[in-house]
This record gives structure tokens, C-alpha cells and sequence, in this order.
């Protein structure tokens, strides 16, 4: 069958990969699973209810949900095949932000995974007019629950209107519309239609490795990064096509047990996830004293020398694997195909120790107008630091500027209710202006520089990249966040959010007082001096008007509950600043 539309996966995995658990989501501490069979038969049960309810194709329903789970998967298959536009919202933005998204979009029905969202929504439901009822997937006393729009379609004779509706869809209609966090100002509604997504989707399989040996039936993926997140959902949808179970995680904090239980093949990664992966594998090492701790430090030592992927060779490689790095490999599971890593840089120095650690990870990069992904690497072309070659169905071109603009089925139809705003996201060639600045190399593979608009230039004409500096800093044990400041100043400095854990680790080793609390330990002379050194090292590798000349330890983590992270752990740069104002005048002498 030819799979045009997003509602045609599902049916074409029933017929080539029928299997008993296509979801799994853990309910009160069991692993709950959905067949292909039951997965569509719910989704028509969806349809039929909402057919009741006098929903019609065009409609916008809003789904919300702290953590992935089945029922929102069958949502969105329910909603696609009768033509209504899914409106995915990030469970952790404010309420302004869902009254402005609900407003905008003209949500008629909302359905939210739990109380707290509930909440969060009955906020601001008075100023929103278009608001017609609240679902929960969680029974929560005195609220509708879901399983009312199941009962409601239980009656399989109306199967035939929903059949009709499916047959008028277009490839070219509008399917969701995903509003991005973005790091400043008011969500936007990108608009992406069926042939947007599924078009990315059979762009991206032939880069996801499969293994001969493996059958389908025993592939599992897991997931834990928010569904609403068009990179995870693109590969949700991808998965379906390949026939591979996808089991949800309970939560990112849960993360680790839910691995050892589920064991995946394939997870879905961004940066600040392997990171901290890295940082707990690394504590651990160091913290466990004796031979232990030596052996891990030799063989971390034996491969960050390494400069390319390549398996382990000679004798002193092969004690390293067997000895620490099969370790790693157990901590994710032990059957790791690969991790697929996007939404931000990865480091090269993480990158190429986790491959030569025997845990691949496919790279790529893409953005939500882009349905994402616009290239990524895989096992056949790869080369560490890159973020792989561009798509086979898609046209990059580099402007003058060294601005990345794609063309191509993926890229989306517009922003919903701003015609200005998508005329300026485009060339007058008609390709999507990306924002990063990047260079494609003489083999074909794409290299991202920074961001256009987070680029600055200092006082004395000297541009800033902000992004590289910051990536390699991260590198440090004891920056957990950086943000390198100078916009129109004589020198670029920055603010840093310090690893306080580490920190407090770090001072005990060195019977050091630094305080407990993170506006003690941010106010520490000592650490603020360590810190110091840290840069000293990472201005070694820059330019003289790169180097970083000041740096102010800030009392607090960034998080996305302080509003200092967009919902995809990136820097809200505009909030950061005006956050820690005091300090950033301090670094520059102003005087307020």
C-alpha cells in the first residue's frame, strides 16, 4: 500500500507488522501493551465519538500530555483520519501561553493526560470562547474523562462516514499545527500538512540502521522526550513503519529503570540528555575508589585519545571494553542499535567517546518547519561533528551570508494566522530560511556554525558565535549552563550556572566550605576561581576576541519552571539576561 497520509501508517503496519505490543505504556507499575489490531480500533472509536460530538474535518483539538502514553497516540490517529488538525501543546509553558495558543488556533475540545494540566487549562478556560469541553485521559473525579468519546463510538455502523472522510483527504491538508516554544517572544503555529510529515518520514528510514538478525516482533523503541516535540513525533510515526514496539517512559527521571526494563534497540536523544548520562557514568566511576576508579580513568583516558569511530582493536582495547565500557553499554539496556540525537549541538568530544564506547549516535538536525529533519548521519556516511548528509528529497542551499535554506515536501506550509511572518521565512526562490549558519563540506555533509540571530557583534566590529563557545565549556564537569553575553560590548563575558551537586562534591574532596545552598555555592571565591581556570582552557581554542574575559557564577538553576529553558532545554537568552541583569552589569561596570 502507499503511505500518503499520517493515518496510513498504522493500517500499513497492520498489514506487514501486525504485533501485540505496537504501544506500551506503564500503568500503576505495569507495562501495558496495545496491539496494531486494538491500536486502530480505538482510533476509529475516537473517530466515531467525535463525528458525535459534531466535530468536522478543519476542527482543532489540543493534546496535552506530562508524559507519552497510548491514549495520545490513539488521539492522533483518531483525529487524522477524519481530518482534524491536532494541536500538540508543551505540558510545561504557563497558562498565558495556552490561552494565546487556544485562541489563536481556535481550539474547540482539549484533552489533557492529568490533573495538574487540568488545572493548569481551567486557568484560563473563561478567556477562551472557542473552548467547547476538557478531556482527561487519568479518571479524575468531577472531570470528563476520554473513555466517554470511546463509548460514544462504540456503534460501528458510522465506521463508513469516517471511512468517507478518510478517502476526501488530501496529502496537501493541513494534519497538526505544532507551536514552537521559540527562545523569545509568542509562540508561533507552524502548519504542517500530511505529505509535510510523511514525506520526512520515508526521507529519514533509509538513515535509522536496522539489524538482519533482529525480527520485527522483538524490536523495541523508547521514548521519553515530549511526543508534542515534532523530532520525537516524526520518529513515533516512523517507528509505526517499521513495525518496532514503542514503549513509553514513565519519565525522564525514570528514565534509567525504565532502560534496564525495556532494554530498546532505539531511543530518541537530545544533547543535555547525554550529557547527563555521561556525568552520572563519570561520577560513578570516580566515586568508586581503589583499582575501580583507575581502571574506569585508563580506560577513559585510552579512548578520548581516539580521534574516529572505529570498534575496539589490540589487547589494551579490548580489557577497556570488556572491563568498563560493556558497563556502559548494560547501564542502556545492552541492545542499543543507536540513539538518534537532535534539538541541539551534540558535543564531538561526547559524541565520538559514546561511539567508541560501542553506543552509536546518529546525529541530525532539522526544526519544526522542516517536519524536522533536514539531515542526519547514519551508519553507511557519518563523520563526527557534522550533523550528516542533507535528505535525498530535499534541496539545501547556503546563501551569501552562510545562512542553511531548505527546500523540499517537508518543508511546511506556513505560520497559521501570520501571512507576514511566513512570507519573511522565505527566499525569494521560495527556500525556508533555517536561522543557522552552517557550511556543507567536500564530502556532502552539513556543518552548523551558530545561530544567525544569536550571533552579536562587540563594540569593536568583532562577530560572536555565541553557541560554539558555550558547547565547549559545557564540556566542564562544573558548568551545567553558560551564556555568553557582549552584544555592543567592548568584550564577550559569561554568565554561568555552575553543577552544583558537583561543586559540592568537588569542594568536599578538597576540604574546602562552599556552602549548600546554590546562592552560597554561586557566591563560593574558590569555585568562582576554578571555574576561571575552566575558561582559561576553553580560551586556549579561540580567537583573541572570542576569549571569554569575565565570567559571574549565578544563585540558581535554569530550569524551564524559572522560565530560563525553552520546553526543549534551550537558552531563553532575552529571559536569562534580564534574570541576572545585576550580575551582567557587574561583569561590564555598568552602573545602574
Amino acid at each position: 500500500m502507499t503511505i500518503k497520509r499520517l493515518f496510513d501508517i498504522p493500517h500499513y503496519a497492520l498489514e506487514k507488522y501486525p504485533k501485540t505490543d505496537m504501544f506500551v505504556t506503564k500503568y500503576h507499575g505495569e507495562w501495558k501493551k496495545t496491539s496494531t489490531q486494538e491500536f486502530i480500533n480505538e482510533g476509529n472509536k475516537i473517530s466515531r465519538g467525535l463525528l458525535k460530538l459534531g466535530i468536522k474535518p478543519g476542527d482543532k483539538i489540543a493534546l496535552i500530555t506530562t508524559n507519552s502514553r497510548t491514549e495520545w497516540a490513539i488521539m492522533d490517529f483518531g483525529l487524522s483520519q477524519i481530518g482534524v488538525v491536532s494541536v500538540p501543546v508543551y505540558p510545561s509553558i504557563s497558562p498565558e501561553d495556552y490561552e494565546f495558543i487556544f485562541n489563536n488556533a481556535e481550539i474547540q475540545y482539549c484533552f489533557v493526560s492529568d490533573k495538574e494540566l487540568l488545572n493548569k487549562v481551567m486557568k484560563v478556560k473563561h478567556n477562551i470562547p472557542s473552548l467547547q469541553g476538557i478531556f482527561t485521559f487519568d479518571k479524575i473525579s468531577g472531570a470528563a474523562n476520554w473513555s466517554e468519546i470511546i463509548d460514544l463510538g462504540e456503534d460501528e455502523s458510522t465506521q463508513i462516514e469516517v471511512e468517507d472522510l478518510s478517502n476526501a483527504i488530501n496529502t496537501e491538508d493541513l494534519a497538526t499545527i505544532i507551536y514552537t516554544s521559540g527562545t523569545t517572544g509568542r509562540p508561533k503555529g507552524v502548519m504542517l500538512t500530511n505529505n509535510n510529515i510523511v514525506s520526512n518520514v520515508l526521507g529519514s528510514i533509509p538513515r535509522i540502521p536496522k539489524k538482519k538478525s533482529l525480527d520485527y516482533k522483538e524490536t523495541r523503541a523508547l521514548s521519553f522526550l515530549p511526543i508534542c516535540h515534532i523530532f520525537e513525533r516524526m520518529l513515533f510515526y516512523l517507528y509505526q513503519y517499521n513495525g518496532f514496539s514503542l514503549y513509553f517512559a514513565e519519565s525522564i527521571e525514570k528514565m534509567g529503570e525504565n532502560v534496564k526494563e525495556v532494554k530498546p534497540h532505539y531511543m530518541t536523544v537530545v544533547p543535555r540528555l547525554v550529557e547527563k548520562v555521561y556525568d552520572k557514568i563519570y561520577n560513578t566511576g570516580s566515586s568508586a575508589g581503589g583499582l575501580k576508579s583507575k581502571i574506569f580513568f585508563w580506560a577513559l583516558n585510552l579512548i578520548t585519545k581516539k580521534k574516529s569511530v572505529s570498534k575496539p582493536s589490540g589487547i589494551q582495547e579490548l580489557i577497556a571494553d570488556k572491563l568498563v565500557f560493556s558497563k556502559w553499554r548494560e547501564g542502556l539496556g545492552g541492545e542499543i542499535i543507536t540513539l538518534v540525537s537532535g534539538s541541539a549541538a551534540l558535543s564531538t568530544r561526547l559524541n565520538l567517546m559514546f561511539q567508541n564506547a560501542g553506543i552509536p549516535i546518529l546525529e541530525g538536525y532539522g526544526l519544526t518547519e522542516t517536519s524536522p529533519v533536514i539531515s542526519v548521519n547514519s551508519f553507511e556516511k557519518m563523520k563526527v561533528g557534522t550533523v550528516g548528509v542533507p535528505l535525498d528529497n530535499l534541496q539545501v542551499k547556503i546563501q551569501e551570508d552562510g545562512e542553511i535554506t531548505v527546500k523540499g515536501p517537508s518543508v511546511f506550509k506556513g505560520y497559521f494566522q501570520n501571512d507576514e511572518m511566513t512570507r519573511e521565512a522565505f527566499t525569494e526562490e521560495g527556500f525556508f530560511k533555517t536561522g543557522d549558519i552552517g557550511h556543507i563540506d567536500s564530502d556532502g555533509f552539513l556543518q552548523i556554525t551558530d545561530r544567525k540571530k544569536e550571533m552579536f557583534k562587540t563594540s569593536g566590529g568583532k562577530y560572536i558565535a555565541p553557541q560554539t563557545i558555550e558547547n565547549l565549556a559545557k564540556a566542564s564537569k562544573f558548568i551545567e549552563q553558560i551564556m555568553v553575553v557582549g552584544d555592543g560590548e567592548k568584550m564577550p563575558c559569561a554568565l554561568v550556572q555552575p553543577d552544583f551537586e558537583f561543586a559540592k562534591s568537588w569542594a568536599m574532596r578538597n576540604n574546602l566550605n562552599i556552602g549548600s545552598t546554590p546562592a552560597e555555592i554561586a557566591n563560593s571565591p574558590e569555585l568562582k576561581q576554578r571555574i576561571e581556570k575552566e575558561m582559561d582552557g576553553i580560551n586556549e581554542h579561540l580567537g583573541n576576541w572570542e576569549k571569554i574575559k569575565k565570567i559571574e557564577l549565578t544563585p540558581e538553576v535554569w530550569s524551564i519552571e524559572t522560565g530560563l529553558l525553552t520546553p526543549t532545554l534551550k537558552l531563553k537568552r532575552k529571559a536569562v539576561k534580564e534574570k541576572f541583569i545585576a550580575l551582567y552589569n557587574k561583569m561590564y561596570e555598568h552602573h545602574e
